[in-house]
């Protein structure tokens, strides 16, 4: 690698906005989220599932099901 070229890589701790703090490298000095791997709904459980099964349903009784 060249010298001089590269931006400084340090230990940072990254702050979300749900309270947790966790420390990882970059090349910013302070890092604040929005969201986290903690808060994220995806990982907690929370998140909102979309009824296939109606959709599917609907779909059949607006288009009938059609034969071969």
């Amino acid at each position: 690698m060249k010298v001089g070229i590269h931006p400084d890589y340090h230990e940072v701790e990254v702050h979300c906005a749900c309270g947790n703090t966790f420390k990882t490298r970059a090349t910013r000095k302070e890092m604040r989220l929005e969201i986290c791997g903690d808060c994220h709904p995806f990982f907690t459980g929370k998140q909102k599932l979309v009824d296939t099964a109606g959709m599917v349903e609907k779909f059949e009784r607006r288009y009938g099901k059609q034969g071969k």
